[in-house]
């Protein structure tokens, strides 16, 4: 065994772009294709709005402009523009810029001096112009090199900042923005600055009410009482509970960050609401009780924030800031005192309340015996068959950054489960197979979901029986063949997962797995391709020689080829509700009772086989 040597020449140093390009998990999380909505390219675009939108916050220009076009990002906002002096520093020293004076932003995400560095080292392009006072300073960068540093001129254009920038990549792959993922974090920005307005692509975003317009726009079932919105100097909160909804949907923020994870602000408010609704009540009911069918929001301003990673969507802190009072006592004194007083002043709301929580309480007394069943009857199937093949990640010492990366297949029929389990990453990728076609659970209670094996087992497999917070696969995807009953049974998994655990799409969880249709290939090179213009352009490439399979099953694609499919180049297609979309409207549309409109679009959109020539 050679022995390498350790001295001076082995201690290496990296300049500040340099090491992010080498370590970019440390500064932007995943990096990821843009399939997923916490992947590295929407997190390089938020650091550069978070710095426009505490311009905002601090009185400085009331609007953004925001341009995605051909994976070319824009944002141009009119605040103070950095000063001209300090550009250069701003986008190309780590730990430089305002937000360390906590005079100036006080209560800021950025804390690190880091996002705009990050997104200048991470593309193949950057630029950015400061225009402040009546003069600019322009400067541009290739993979955080610097190529033209403009001299300082003058500029009559409206003051503030501009950034531009083309991720690279060499780094990210093949990827892609989708315009609903930007579209949800503007909102977002908007519903947490009431007044601001932020032009995406040409389309207007603005809210008044903050927090009530987000859960006013996103709530999908009818709501049991008007939502309640209650607001000081550094919290906001709206609550409400829905009709036909077993799940709690939170939407947490610190500071302007969306903590999709959630954290200490988050659970210091769930125990205070049931605190204070058994007080109310002076029964001590169940928190699930309490808790079931609620859709809340709560976003609080706290002075530099520590969360559980760079990409900020868990909060760690446990005070409003260093040595000053804890964030669960802040929360429970505004809590207890806004919403008692408020159930006091609105006796209406409040027997309505109260009768929810009592008809909870009574449908999980009802239920105690099934699921009792149902739990011993997934204990027993996980020891006696081979429904969930599971991956090694959760079995080992593995922390939860690293579990982040699982994911679990739901499949049909032994040959697709059994190409996929013997191809795929043991060690993070786990199978479900289902046996037969899914029940169709539209309009069906949740009793359901114990009473039926598949989706009793399903929901053991998922650990969700009790929320999302402690989901075993961060991503979930559903391979089904690529023919009539692969997507019939697509949408009947569908349905299960937006009738019973919307929140798992709606945080992005689910995700439609791509195969290819056909392998076109000769004895030189084998090309797989996704639609008809892949398949045409493989022709015209290989020639006459080329031999074509039509795939139609999972099944027929072998382990040998499926490890393309699934591993660093798996191409998913995530399922995406928009603001626009009600879950109500789109189940009943799609598998309610056959209406003479889905006739008519089945009909307007079916492709025969004939179609697809060969």
């Amino acid at each position: 065994m050679s022995r390498q040597e350790y001295n001076e020449d082995s201690i290496k140093s990296l300049d500040w772009k340099e090491h992010i390009r080498l370590r970019p998990g440390m500064y932007i999380g995943k990096m990821g294709d843009g399939s997923s909505p916490d992947d590295g390219i929407y997190i390089l675009l938020k650091e550069v709005i978070d710095n426009s939108i505490d311009e905002f916050v601090m009185g400085n220009g009331k609007s953004i402009e925001l341009s995605v076009k051909n994976n070319k990002v824009s944002v141009r906002d009119f605040g103070r523009g950095i000063p001209l002096g300090k550009v250069l520093d701003c986008v190309s020293k780590i730990n430089t810029g305002a937000k360390y004076d906590s005079k100036v932003f006080k209560k800021s995400v950025g804390l690190n001096g880091v996002g705009t560095k990050a997104a200048n080292a991470l593309s193949s392009y950057f630029r950015i112009c400061s225009i402040r006072d009546g003069k600019s300073k322009l400067i541009e960068f290739e993979q955080g090199n610097l190529i033209n540093d403009m001299p300082i001129s003058d500029n009559s254009s409206r003051k503030g900042t501009k950034v531009t920038f083309v991720p690279d990549k060499e780094l990210f792959g093949d990827y892609k923005f989708f315009d609903e993922y930007i579209e949800r974090m503007v909102w977002n920005y908007c519903y947490l600055n009431p007044g601001l307005t932020i032009i995406f692509n040409g389309n207007k975003f603005y809210s008044e009410n903050g927090l009530h317009d987000l859960l006013d726009k996103n709530i999908d079932s009818e709501v049991l009482y008007p939502i309640i919105h209650l607001k000081s100097e550094d919290i906001e909160v709206a609550i409400t509970h829905c009709k036909n909804q077993y799940s709690e949907q939170y939407y947490s923020f610190v500071n302007g960050q969306h903590t999709i994870q959630g954290g200490t602000h988050q659970g210091a408010f769930r125990q205070s609401l049931v605190k204070t609704i058994r007080d109310f009540y002076g029964k001590n009911y169940e928190a699930s009780d309490i808790r079931q069918a609620i859709n809340a929001a709560i976003s609080i301003k706290i002075i530099e924030p520590v969360f559980e990673s760079q990409t900020k969507t868990k909060l760690g802190s446990t005070e409003m800031e260093p040595g000053g009072s804890t964030i669960i006592s802040f929360v429970q004194e505004f809590i207890k005192s806004n919403l008692d007083n408020f159930l006091h002043k609105n006796l209406d709301t409040a027997d309505i309340l109260q009768k929810k929580i009592q008809l909870a309480e009574h449908e999980r007394k009802a239920m105690s015996g099934v699921k009792k069943l149902a739990r011993e009857r997934a204990k027993k199937a996980s020891l006696h068959n081979k429904k969930l093949r599971d991956c090694r990640i959760h079995y080992n010492d593995h922390n939860k950054d690293e579990r982040t990366e699982s994911t679990l297949f739901i499949t049909e029929g032994d040959s697709a489960s059994g190409s996929i389990t013997k191809t795929r990453n043991i060690k993070t990728q786990a199978v479900f197979s289902l046996r037969g076609k899914p029940l169709n659970s539209y309009g069906l209670t949740k009793k359901i979901v114990y009473e039926n094996e598949e989706f009793n087992l399903l929901q053991a497999a998922l650990n969700i029986e009790q929320g999302i917070d402690d989901l075993r696969f961060n991503k979930i995807v559903i391979a089904t063949d690529a023919d009539v009953d692969g997507m019939h049974i697509r949408l009947l998994i569908l349905t299960f997962f937006l009738q019973f655990f919307p929140e798992l799409v709606r945080e992005g969880h689910l995700y439609i797995l791509e195969t290819p249709l056909f392998r076109v290939r000769n004895k030189k090179e084998t090309i797989y391709c996704y639609n008809e213009l892949e398949r045409r352009e493989a022709i015209k490439k290989i020639g006459n020689s080329a031999e074509i399979t039509r795939f139609k099953g999972l099944g027929e694609i072998s382990p040998n080829e499926f490890k393309y499919f699934i591993g660093e180049d798996m191409r998913l297609e995530p399922v995406i509700l928009t603001h626009n979309e009600k879950i109500e409207d789109l189940l009943s549309y799609y598998m309610g009772k056959n209406t003479r409109d889905r006739q008519e679009f089945i009909i307007n959109n079916l492709i025969r086989e004939d179609d697809i020539s060969l």
